[in-house]
């Protein structure tokens, strides 16, 4: 990895985190490459970093990411974690918080120490609906909002009403540790698990399935597979993920409907391990959200060769580079949806092509970049 270091002045720099290591999700995903990241930059530049979680406990460490002495977990005392976070005696001189849950915390540290620069990143939906008076005047007070998304940056400046000049747009990357294909074959025992065959269509989804969420959009593609499956007799849509007892009901309910109990495959939670697998196994990524901050989804799907499809209404855009990377459909018109994959699916996908969209993929959103403009940003 080579980046450039751009301040030889001593800084410390703590990450405020509510869980990290201890769950999968793509905020603990986006902040667990911003701390390998600082991490990196802090090495360069012999600066101090910490990144401190309130919910994850010292064991739930990833080492790869930072070692043991650049972590602290308060996932046994969370009491402590907040008043050590806000002691007189913690002088750093930024701050980053992962989320606006922290916002008391970085409210209580610019007034004790108001010379510390402090940040908030910003995702998605947790920014984008109406906020508490505190979490307000903590966003506007912020020396830096560091937003995943063009539109997360947009929602902000318009429902806050936050000074644009403050919100700099910083991309999502690849995780830094995950392996990248270097061969597209589909992985046998996969084939075997689910029982396909060579000349199976496979459409694959992978998110967070839950009866309080309604703007994932895999009941669109369990429609269009219904009609798809005329002309696809062996297609298969793999939907992955955890899923709450009420959302498992609703999604029976909707295979019923559509009669495609033979071509929806529900997996689950899968496996860190077996992700990379997964993308290879499928012959196109289709996830038409209406409420992605970014959609790290997508840029995993796509480092794996995969094509992707999601929504034209969100952070998804910025995922696939306006549309550069991938297609961005309407995702309340099942026709466009239906189109979109029959395009697809009329021209399979070669090796070749996967590997020239990994490459465009990697290119874009890679961690050396990332790297670089974080340095900037801490520098000014």
């Amino acid at each position: 990895m080579r980046f450039t270091s751009y301040s030889s002045m001593s800084k410390k720099v703590i990450l405020f985190t509510l869980q990290t290591f201890s769950t999968t999700g793509g905020i603990q995903k986006m902040t667990r490459t911003l701390g390998h990241s600082l991490y990196q930059i802090a090495q360069t530049n012999s600066w101090n970093f910490e990144l401190w979680s309130a919910y994850d406990k010292p064991a739930d460490l990833m080492s790869l990411y930072l070692p043991a002495k650049s972590f602290k977990g308060f996932g046994t005392n969370r009491i402590n974690f907040v008043l050590k976070a806000i002691s007189k005696l913690v002088r750093p001189d930024v701050v980053i918080l992962s989320h606006i849950n922290l916002a008391i915390i970085g409210s209580i540290i610019k007034l004790v120490n108001p010379k510390c620069k402090v940040w908030l990143t910003a995702h998605g939906i947790e920014v984008w609906r109406p906020l508490s008076f505190i979490k307000r005047r903590f966003l506007k007070s912020c020396d830096k909002v560091i937003c995943v998304s063009n539109f997360t940056k947009q929602q902000i400046v318009d429902r806050h009403q936050v000074n644009e000049g403050n919100c700099v747009v910083l991309n999502n990357v690849i995780d830094p540790l995950m392996p990248l294909p270097t061969s597209f074959t589909k992985p046998q025992h996969l084939v075997d698990r689910y029982q396909l065959g060579n000349s199976h269509p496979i459409i694959f989804t992978l998110t967070r399935m839950a009866s309080t969420e309604k703007y994932k959009g895999y009941e669109q593609v369990i429609r269009v597979v219904g009609e798809l499956k005329a002309q696809y007799p062996h297609i298969k849509y793999i939907l992955a993920g955890k899923y709450d007892p009420q959302e498992e009901i609703r999604i029976n309910q909707l295979i019923a409907e559509h009669q495609v109990k033979n071509h929806v495959i529900l997996t689950g939670f899968i496996d860190e391990a077996e992700l990379v697998d997964h993308f290879l196994l499928a012959d196109l990524f289709v996830l038409p959200s209406k409420k992605e901050g970014f959609g790290i989804v997508f840029i995993e799907a796509l480092a794996c060769g995969l094509p992707v499809i999601c929504g034209n209404a969100d952070g998804s855009i910025d995922a696939i580079r306006n549309g550069e990377l991938g297609k961005a459909i309407n995702a309340d018109n099942p026709a466009e949806l239906y189109n979109c994959i029959t395009e697809y699916l009329a021209s399979p996908v070669t090796a070749a092509t996967r590997k020239q969209l990994q490459e465009q993929c990697v290119q874009h959103f890679n961690e050396t970049g990332y790297i670089n403009k974080l340095q900037l940003l801490l520098a000014s």
